[in-house]
């Protein structure tokens, strides 16, 4: 059946005249690879069906929280119980309490923690608590690692590439992050000039351990356990953005993987089942540092909303047993090597990073190992390979700089039939 994507257009147009640009988020447009974005009517395990009735096999996942596929019916069950006791309390409930025990058990910084709504409300309010814990003020972010849309985090975030020291958006004044310093991934030299030149003034350093905003890009051998020594000797906290990374590497995360402890971690995605949730946790006399305990304020009416922590009890749970990582490690190895063997047979300039159930596709001739390099690949390449797969029933993030993400509901049908997909593209954009 020839692609089809007419109801999906008339949505768009008639969405742009009553939401900003016809969307609720920039990358859901489609601005970075043209073309109209896809309506979900609906979607079940390992696909999602559109407004026109086409059926893709879905690599995004909803951004990574969908582990076990869209509409797991354990999660569904644990959504639907709660919902008839009640859709919001604005008071503590004892799932709250459930999920905390499971987190803190499982991550290996987690002492006490704190539910919020999103991931940028747990990185902005780690980072208040990491100046009220020090009484420091400046903070070091490096080029590329995405934190949410904080003020004070909006500078080289992500794709938007910008000059040191001003905001990658209007609206946010210089003033606010002249105390945001910023350091080149994989370079612990950059992070030690910074404090060299800012002595007992920095309170944190935060990263995404494996960055997930500039496409995947993993640290280099010791550069974490570097950081984790500097920040120390400096006295400063170490904050791991594990909003993508935690319980989806691994179930204590990267900083299960690497066998680095920061002091904050901050969490998302996967901990709600899918729904809207985020969290901060980390050493307890630096937790304990937070309202009511203690004077660093951060408050929130739908924190520990019942329905996203049953959703994220019916997740984690499930993820109990190491079989699913090792599982899902394997089948994305395999997926990877049979991508990597279609680059060779295609002769295609690009390049495949992957650890645990993510990887990214990057159109450059180069390894991508930082945001210097990630900013080099070739989003024209990429924008045709991702309108090549959609036509075809495949979609991937509408995004050079994202990662693709592997979910248990993938089968191996799936899968090579994706790979026929990709050779088929590849021939047809080299």
């Amino acid at each position: 059946m020839k692609y089809s994507n007419k109801k999906s257009r008339n949505l768009f147009k008639k969405a742009n005249r009553y939401l900003v640009g016809g969307v609720n988020s920039p990358v859901r447009s489609f601005n970075a690879v043209g073309g109209t974005p896809v309506f979900v009517s609906s979607a079940r395990g390992q696909y999602i069906y559109d407004a026109d009735g086409n059926r893709y096999t879905d690599y995004m996942g909803s951004w990574g929280p969908l582990i076990f596929g869209h509409s797991d019916p354990d999660v569904v069950k644990a959504i639907k119980n709660a919902a008839g006791k009640g859709i919001s309390y604005g008071a503590p409930c004892e799932e709250e309490i459930e999920l905390a025990k499971l987190i803190v058990s499982s991550v290996p910084s987690a002492e006490k923690i704190r539910m919020t709504n999103s991931g940028t409300e747990a990185t902005m309010s780690a980072l208040r608590l990491a100046r009220g814990y020090t009484g420091r003020d400046y903070v070091v972010k490096f080029e590329g690692c995405y934190h949410g849309h904080a003020d004070s985090l909006l500078v080289k975030a992500g794709s938007g590439a910008t000059t040191f020291g001003h905001p990658s958006s209007p609206g946010v004044p210089a003033e606010f992050v002249k105390k945001t310093l910023l350091a080149d991934f994989n370079n612990i030299d950059s992070v030690k000039k910074l404090f060299k030149k800012y002595p007992d003034k920095i309170a944190a350093v935060i990263l995404e351990p494996i960055p997930g905003n500039m496409g995947v890009v993993l640290p280099d051998d010791g550069f974490l356990k570097e950081l984790r020594e500097l920040t120390a000797r400096e006295d400063a906290l170490l904050i791991f953005d594990e909003v993508i990374t935690g319980f989806r590497v691994a179930r204590g995360g990267a900083q299960e993987v690497f066998g680095v402890k920061p002091d904050i971690t901050c969490l998302g995605k996967i901990i709600g089942g899918g729904l809207p949730v985020g969290a901060y946790t980390g050493r307890k006399d630096i937790m304990e540092t937070v309202a009511p305990e203690g004077p660093v304020y951060q408050a929130g009416t739908l924190s520990g909303n019942p329905l996203a922590m049953n959703a994220g009890l019916a997740t984690l749970n499930k993820l109990r047993t190491k079989r699913v990582y090792r599982e899902l490690g394997k089948t994305t190895t395999g997926f990877v090597e049979g991508i990597r063997d279609i680059i060779a047979r295609t002769g295609g300039q690009a390049r495949v990073n992957s650890i645990g159930s993510m990887f990214t596709v990057f159109f450059t001739g180069e390894d991508v190992v930082d945001y210097s390099s990630a900013l080099k690949c070739n989003t024209r390449r990429f924008a045709d390979f991702f309108n090549g797969l959609l036509s075809r029933g495949v979609i991937f993030p509408p995004s050079q700089f994202e990662s693709v993400f592997i979910s248990t509901a993938h089968t191996k049908k799936d899968l090579d039939k994706t790979l026929d997909v990709i050779f088929s593209v590849m021939k047809q954009i080299q």
